[in-house]
């Protein structure tokens, strides 16, 4: 165990051939978004080099880029450190994610086909037993996934395309309160697959609306518990 907090079995095995600095970034992305690097960590370059067994250069760049998209801070004179979300930051995330899946839950009681929503309910049970197992990492990739799949069903490219763009700061601040949200989160996901099946676009969004509001409240009373 090195001063960074990383254990070696939480480091992410690098896959050659690709481009290093890319595989770097991902690596320590993955590492952020899971919490294994905690928000205010800091990350030491020679550290982070050697759990992936790379030189300092792709890590050094790693960092760059990740700073450049708000997921690491560089200070001068003290190094990098993982971003700590504000309020407003998390706020303003949210109410997008928010205004996505509602309208995607509505589009998906549109255009779901019964092979669609078979797949929601193998997810579904999939998190359930996650939850049930506390394995947490499993429920976080459960609930991402579910989303995911709702989102493919709206059968909308230009709504899918978005969505894929905040899906990994959703699930950094999800991952913090999926112990919280615990089965709760589960009914509303049943209740939100049977609106689809239903045909119920109106009631599909309004669940979808109830549920990410759910989360982004418990989100806020766990950073103010910390």
């Amino acid at each position: 165990m090195l001063s960074s907090g990383l254990s070696q079995g939480s480091v992410p095995k690098l896959q050659r051939p690709g481009p290093l600095r890319e595989q770097v970034y991902e690596a320590l992305l993955e590492l952020i978004i899971t919490r294994s690097l905690t928000p205010g960590q800091h990350l030491v370059e020679t550290e982070l080099a050697g759990h992936l067994g790379v030189s300092r250069q792709p890590v050094r760049e790693a960092l760059q880029r990740l700073n450049t998209e708000g997921w690491v801070d560089l200070r001068p004179a003290q190094g990098a450190f993982v971003h700590e979300p504000t309020d407003e930051e998390a706020d303003q995330l949210l109410v997008v994610r928010a205004l996505l899946e509602t309208e995607a839950a509505r589009l998906a009681a549109a255009n779901a086909t019964s092979k669609g929503l078979e797949r929601l309910e193998e997810l579904c049970e999939t998190g359930e037993a996650a939850v049930a197992a506390d394995d947490v990492d499993a429920v976080v990739a459960a609930n991402a996934a579910l989303h995911a799949c709702v989102m493919e069903l709206a059968g909308n490219a230009v709504l899918a395309e978005l969505a894929r763009q905040v899906e990994r700061r959703v699930r950094w601040y999800y991952t913090p309160v999926a112990r919280q949200r615990g089965m709760q989160s589960w009914v509303e996901h049943r209740e939100l697959i049977a609106a689809i099946a239903e045909r119920d676009g109106e009631r599909a969004q309004q669940v979808m609306r109830v549920h990410t509001e759910h989360t982004r409240t418990s989100y806020h009373q766990r950073a103010h518990e910390d």
